[in-house]
C-alpha cells in the first residue's frame, strides 16, 4: 500500500514522474528506481483512444504495478465515461484520481464517488477550458491539474499562456487545501516560473526518464 501524505501542505514542491516515459518493458524496475531516486508520487496516464489520440494502461497493470512501489499513485483518467471505472481504478490501487471536467457531463458527482471510495478527487483541465469550470466543486476537490500541452503524448513543449492559467486556478482555490499541479513540457528550465504561478505538484516525463541520472533530475525539478 502507498502512503499518502496526511497533511497538505502547499508549500511542498512534490514530484510525480509520469511512468508514461518510463521504459514499459521494466515498468515495476522503473518505479523502484523513481522512489529510490526520491520522486515524491507516481503519476499514471490512462489513456482510452477515444478522448485522447492514444491507448496506454488500465486497472490490471496499476495493480500488477502497485506491489513494486509505496508511493502515492495519482492516477490520471483521460478517457470518456469515466464513472464507469472508478472503483476499477480505486481497487487496483490509485490514491488520487483526476478525471477531466470535459469528459464529466455530472461532475460533481463523478467527484463525491471518487471521495466515497476513499480516493484524493481530482479535475484536469485541458489547455482550451476555462478555469470557471471549477468554481461549483471547489469543496470537492483535493487537486485540480492544468494541463500544460494537449493531452496524449508525452514529449511536448510547454504551453506558456498555462502560467497564467495556474495563476488563475491558484487565486480560485484560495486557501483551500487542494494541491494544483500541473502536467506537460514541464522541465528544470521552467520549473521554478511553474512553482511561482502557484503549482506545487510538478508531473515530468521525459525530462525524469530521459536523463541518465534520475535522482539529479528530480532535485532540479525541486529546486
Amino acid at each position: 500500500m502507498s502512503k499518502f501524505p496526511p497533511t497538505f501542505q502547499p508549500e511542498q514542491v512534490l514530484i510525480a514522474p509520469s511512468i508514461l516515459s518510463a521504459d514499459f518493458a521494466q515498468l515495476g524496475q522503473e518505479l523502484q528506481r523513481l522512489e529510490a531516486a526520491g520522486a515524491d508520487w507516481v503519476h499514471v496516464d490512462v489513456m482510452d483512444g477515444m478522448f485522447v489520440p492514444n491507448l496506454t494502461l488500465g486497472p490490471p497493470i496499476i495493480q500488477a504495478l502497485r506491489p513494486h512501489s509505496s508511493l502515492p499513485f495519482d492516477v490520471h483518467l483521460m478517457i470518456e465515461q469515466p464513472d464507469r471505472y472508478l472503483a476499477d481504478f480505486r481497487d487496483a490501487g490509485a490514491d488520487v484520481i483526476t478525471v477531466h471536467a470535459e469528459a464529466c457531463p455530472h461532475l460533481h458527482r463523478t467527484l463525491s464517488e471518487i471521495r466515497r471510495l476513499g480516493c484524493k478527487a481530482g479535475v484536469s483541465l485541458n489547455p482550451s477550458t476555462p478555469v470557471q469550470v471549477l468554481e461549483n466543486v471547489l469543496d470537492q476537490l483535493d487537486l485540480v491539474l492544468v494541463m500544460s500541452v494537449n493531452p496524449g503524448f508525452g514529449g511536448q513543449s510547454f504551453i506558456p499562456h498555462s502560467l497564467h492559467k495556474l495563476a488563475q486556478v491558484k487565486a480560485l482555490i484560495g486557501d483551500r487545501p487542494i494541491h494544483l499541479e500541473v502536467d506537460g513540457g514541464v522541465t528544470p528550465q521552467n520549473a521554478e516560473a511553474v512553482r511561482a504561478a502557484g503549482a506545487n505538484v510538478l508531473v515530468a516525463g521525459s525530462a525524469v526518464f530521459k536523463s541518465a541520472d534520475l535522482s539529479a533530475a528530480i532535485t532540479a525539478l525541486r529546486r
